[in-house]
C-alpha cells in the first residue's frame, strides 16, 4: 500500500509519502521518486540512535549509496532527556568533520526527538540545508515528523529553543513499526486519538470500534493505513493554512499544555510524550466540562478511548500540583501572561481560549491525582 499526501506551502510544499517497504527504496525517494521532484546535492548525513540504526541504519544507508549519495553518519543517545544543545553540538561537529555544504542535507532516521534535533540542525547549519524526515516510531510518523516544528530543550521548559525548518519529503514506512515498543506504540496512539478529538471524529469512531487498540499486532493493516493517513492529513490540512502557528495551528497542542509540564516536572523519565499527551487530554476534557463547553458523556468516551489505549488517565505519583501551575507559565502557549489551552466542544472540534480560571486548573489536576 502507497499514498502520497502532499503539505501545501507558501514557500516550500512537500510530500508526506506512505509506503510498504519504502526505507529500502530510501535513496529513490531521494532521487525524484516521489510526486514532486527534489533537488539534493551530493552529501548526506543520517542522524539516528542506536535502538533504531542497529536493525535499520545499514539498510537505509545502502539505499542512498545505490542512488550515489555520500553518507556520513551521527548517532546520538535515545531519549528526551538527551534533546539538549550537548547533543546539538555533535551534529555540528559532524557535518564540520564531512564538510557538509548548503546543497547537503540532514536525514532524520529515528523518532520525534532525532526529527527534532536533525530538523534544528538542518534549519541553522549554514543557515539552512536540506532536511528529510523518515520517522520510525508511531508518534513521529503521524505528527513529530510534519509541519517543521524543530529544536532542543532547554532545562526548565519543553522545545523553548527550536526554530521552523520544512523537510523536503517525509517517507513513511509502515513495516518498521513491527520492532517498535509497545510502550512506544501506545504513546503514537495519543497522538492519533488527539486528531479524531481536533479534527477527525469519524477517525474517533473508527477507533472506538476496533476492539483493542494498545499494541500493533491488534490493528490490521488496513486500520493501520487509515491511521497513518488520517492523521497525516488532518495535519497537512492544518499546516498548509497556517505554518508557524499563528493561530489555527495552535490546535494541534490539544493535550500539551499540562502534558509538557508533567514531562518537565519528571525529568523527562517518567513518562513519555504520548503517555504526558494522555494525561493533558484528559485534563483538557475535564476542564472543558467545568466550564461547560463539553458534555460530561463526551468526556468519558474520551477517558474510555484512551483506557482502551493503555495511556494513563492520571497523574504521576507525587506530582506536585502548584509545581505544574508555575509550570505553565514557562510554557511557549503563554501570552501576557496568561496560559493558552485547546478545550474540545464536540468531538472533532476544539476551541482556542486563555479564559481558563486558576482555580478550575488546580480542581481538575486535583482530581486527577
Amino acid at each position: 500500500m502507497k499514498s502520497v499526501i502532499p503539505v501545501e506551502l507558501p514557500q516550500q510544499s512537500y510530500d508526506i509519502a506512505i509506503a510498504s517497504g519504502g526505507l529500502a527504496q530510501l535513496g529513490n525517494w531521494l532521487t525524484g521518486h516521489g510526486a514532486q521532484p527534489l533537488k539534493l546535492g551530493e552529501k548526506i548525513l543520517v542522524v539516528s540512535s542506536p535502538p533504531i540504526f542497529e536493525p535499520y541504519g545499514e539498510q537505509a544507508i545502502d539505499s542512498l549509496q545505490q542512488a550515489d549519495f555520500t553518507v556520513a553518519q551521527c548517532i546520538l543517545p535515545a531519549g528526551e532527556q538527551y534533546k539538549t544543545p550537548e547533543s546539538l553540538q555533535k551534529i555540528y561537529d559532524v557535518a564540520l568533520e564531512n564538510r557538509l555544504e548548503r546543497s547537503s542535507t540532514i536525514l532524520a532516521l529515528g523518532g520525534g526527538v532525532i526529527g527534532d534535533m536533525a530538523g534544528f540542525a538542518a534549519a541553522t547549519w549554514l543557515r539552512g540545508i536540506n532536511f528529510v524526515q523518515v520517522p520510525t516510531t508511531l508518534l513521529a510518523m503521524v505528527d513529530a515528523s510534519i509541519g517543521g516544528k524543530t529544536g532542543v530543550n532547554h532545562p526548565h521548559g519543553k522545545n523553548l529553543i527550536g526554530a521552523f525548518h520544512q523537510p523536503k519529503l517525509v517517507l513513511i514506512d509502515p513495516q518498521v513499526l513491527k520492532t517498535l515498543p509497545e510502550r512506544e506504540f501506545r504513546a503514537g496512539m495519543a497522538e492519533v486519538i488527539k486528531y479524531g478529538i481536533i479534527r477527525d471524529a469519524e477517525l474517533f469512531e473508527k477507533l472506538e470500534q476496533s476492539q483493542r487498540l494498545d499494541h500493533l499486532q491488534y490493528i490490521s493493516d488496513e486500520l493501520l493505513q487509515e491511521i497513518l493517513t488520517r492523521s497525516c492529513q488532518a495535519k497537512a490540512d492544518v499546516v498548509s493554512k497556517d505554518e508557524k502557528e499563528a493561530g489555527l495551528r495552535a490546535i494541534l497542542n490539544y493535550g500539551h499544555t499540562i502534558g509538557h509540564a508533567v514531562e518537565s516536572l519528571t525529568g523527562y523519565k517518567v513518562v513519555n510524550h504520548g503517555e504526558a499527551v494522555a494525561i493533558g487530554m484528559v485534563a483538557a476534557g475535564q476542564i472543558a466540562v467545568a466550564l461547560g463547553r463539553w458534555d460530561q458523556a463526551s468526556s468519558d468516551r474520551q477517558l474510555a478511548l484512551i483506557e482502551k489505549t493503555g495511556l494513563p488517565t492520571k497523574l504521576p505519583e507525587g506530582l506536585n500540583i502548584e509545581a505544574i501551575a508555575n509550570s505553565l507559565q514557562s510554557d511557549k502557549k503563554v501570552q501576557d501572561g496568561r496560559v493558552r489551552f485547546i478545550l474540545p466542544t464536540k468531538i472533532g472540534t476544539v476551541t482556542i481560549t486563555d479564559a481558563v480560571p486558576a482555580d478550575v486548573i488546580r480542581q481538575v489536576l486535583h482530581a486527577m491525582q
